[in-house]
């Protein structure tokens, strides 16, 4: 399954911060519909991600009901990301 997803980089400040840009409502729902077969527990779905010319894997994370695709340091650097940029991530989930 490939989607693109497009948000503002958003910050969250737990013990160790991270970056995220919040999968739109609308696409949660397909999302959802794959998770039993891409995910390896608790809701995580591992997926192939490119930002502009960066491409790189993580895990989506479920939050409140949608998930939040993690942008990793590296990736913001190599993008020139900032906080509230709009951010469009093409994602390929393995199912």
């Amino acid at each position: 399954m490939e989607l693109a997803v497009t948000g503002a980089l958003v910050h969250w400040r737990g013990p160790a911060p991270f970056h995220f840009v919040p999968v739109p409502d609308e696409q949660c729902a397909a999302l959802e519909a794959v998770s039993g077969q891409a995910s390896y527990g608790w809701g995580c779905i591992p997926v192939t991600a490119r930002i502009g010319g960066t491409r790189f894997t993580t895990s989506l994370f479920p939050k409140d009901g949608g998930y939040l695709v993690p942008v990793k340091a590296a990736v913001r650097v190599a993008e020139r990301l900032d906080l509230g940029d709009e951010v469009t991530v093409q994602l390929t989930v393995a199912v």
